[in-house]
């Protein structure tokens, strides 16, 4: 099954989190907590925790985010968790990856499988799709 939306992150806090032993590289790398918002046949709500390696002035850099998504998908009520990483080197977008963690799912969602992806569209809207599967 596919199923798509759009989502706003509506908010981004950066912590003072930082690893031990601090090892210094060429890129700094941080970690924040983000909420996000989603519409459309994927709606509800994300917690998230970000963490990058990433230089602001250039642009390049990779992340990688865990979710716990509290929703809807499809018209099925419930929550689980997915994964996505990927990187830039300033105009680009590669080494993508994005999962939904097995055995993660909750309600009518149970089960849940699969995998997904995500864009930025050049007017700046945030696009999600799933391709995923549930048990009958």
């Amino acid at each position: 099954m596919r199923a798509s939306g759009t989502f706003s992150v509506k908010s981004f806090v950066p912590t003072t989190v930082a690893p031990e032993p601090a090892i210094a590289t060429a890129l700094p790398v941080g970690l924040a907590q983000m909420e996000k918002a989603f519409d459309g046949e994927i709606a509800g709500r994300a917690a998230t925790l970000f963490t990058a390696a990433f230089d602001q002035a250039s642009a390049v850099g990779t992340y990688i985010a865990m979710e716990s998504f509290e929703g809807s998908v499809g018209g099925r009520p419930g929550a689980f968790n997915f994964v996505h990483s990927a990187s830039t080197s300033g105009n680009d977008r590669t080494g993508e990856y994005f999962a939904i963690v097995p055995s993660s799912g909750t309600g009518e969602l149970a089960g849940i499988t699969g995998t997904g992806g995500l864009t930025v569209d050049a007017d700046g809207t945030h696009r999600i799709w799933l391709e995923y599967e549930l048990p009958e």
